[in-house]
């Protein structure tokens, strides 16, 4: 199974088009490597600049992008995949995912597109994304490559032990978003109690169990270099420290849109 490395960088949100470029290169240059877009983010293009700015070789950088679900019908798959290695400035991404299962998304007009431009090399490895167990047992099954990803929203008060057992069993990675629950980590004691004994933040803290946990790769998304140093500099967590996290029995879910599978 392909590598994905952790923690990877999220820009959902970064649009201002100077910050999301300086963001990329700065965190690639403070020793991240694998950068996470999307069409639906609409910062393709200062995303491919920060790589191209970074002293970091692009075979080195493990790139990832999102086809929007208005784009999902076979032939839009093709054509603006193609666009956003334009907007880019690459010959191909690391990892193209389906974003939503939603609008456009057919299982059977949709992932065939997927296997296709992966046979041309454009795309090296396919994910989905927001998908539950059942849509993923009818990807793997119409797909001809394997499903690397499903990036889901994913932290301490949504734990996703279901798609957690999914994924070890089938050797697909967790990507997981909203890793710091949008700046709420402070607001959860027991991420307060271990950050205090580590001598760092409750940010670090959450996405440390998640980076320790088997088939998940956190992307937090910041800009400063500071928390960017931060949140790729983490503590080890003791077994201890795991337990009390597996433990939290809060559950809040920060993205539920309208015509989310889980729905």
């Amino acid at each position: 199974m392909t590598e994905i490395p952790s923690p990877g960088l999220g820009t959902s949100g970064n649009k201002d088009a100077g910050q999301c470029a300086e963001t990329v290169q700065t965190a690639l240059e403070l020793g991240y490597r694998h950068v996470d877009t999307a069409q639906m983010y609409d910062n393709e293009e200062p995303v491919g600049e920060g790589i191209a700015r970074a002293d970091v070789s692009r075979e080195d950088v493990f790139l990832a992008t999102k086809v929007l679900p208005d784009n999902l019908a076979h032939d839009d798959v093709l054509e603006t995949t193609d666009e956003s290695l334009d907007r880019l400035g690459t010959e191909y991404v690391d990892l193209l995912y389906v974003h939503w299962p939603m609008k456009a998304y057919d299982a059977e007009d949709t992932l065939p597109a997927f296997d296709k431009i992966s046979e041309s090399g454009k795309v090296r490895n396919i994910a989905v994304s927001n998908f539950t167990p059942e849509l993923l047992d009818e990807a793997r099954e119409i797909l001809d490559n394997p499903v690397l990803a499903n990036q889901v929203e994913m932290h301490p008060l949504l734990q996703q032990e279901e798609l957690r057992d999914y994924a070890k069993k089938h050797d697909i990675t967790l990507v997981a978003y909203s890793p710091i629950m949008q700046g709420e980590a402070d607001d959860v004691p027991e991420l307060r109690d271990i950050a205090e004994k580590h001598g760092v933040t409750p940010t670090q803290i959450s996405l440390a169990w998640l980076k320790q946990a088997e088939n998940v790769v956190p992307i937090p998304k910041s800009t400063g270099e500071k928390h960017l140093q931060q949140n790729h500099s983490l503590p080890d967590l003791d077994a201890e420290d795991v337990e009390k996290i597996d433990s939290i029995n809060r559950e809040e879910r920060l993205v539920d849109p309208d015509g989310a599978a889980w729905n």
